[in-house]
């Protein structure tokens, strides 16, 4: 599974039926569509600042993550940031790696 933090903002639009409703509900909204790609959401917090909402997901892969991300966007509800979460294995396994680099004008 690939994991991704997610920073979701609500429009104005989105914010009315965040107050018609609930947390809670969103919460259970967003398990639903995590779920129905095969994927688990970790966390999810409401925040203050930059942005509204900040989760944790797991997802099988990249693609799952592109088609949640267009799901939530085309609602106009929502505005998300997603980003690809990197465990330290991984980057233990590619500082292992040699990668052949020519710096410019090296």
């Amino acid at each position: 599974m690939a994991k991704f933090l997610v920073q979701a903002n609500y429009t104005a639009e989105g914010t009315k039926g965040l107050l018609k409703t609930s947390g809670s509900q969103r919460r259970k909204a967003v398990e639903a569509l995590i779920g129905s790609l095969g994927g688990k959401l970790e966390a999810f917090y409401f925040t203050f600042g930059e942005s509204d909402a900040v989760l944790i997901i797991d997802l099988p892969d990249v693609e799952s993550a592109l088609s949640v991300g267009f799901a939530v966007r085309a609602s106009g509800m929502v505005e998300s940031k997603t980003t690809v979460l990197v465990s330290l294995d991984e980057v233990d396994r590619a500082v292992k790696r040699h990668a052949d680099y020519s710096p410019p004008g090296a």
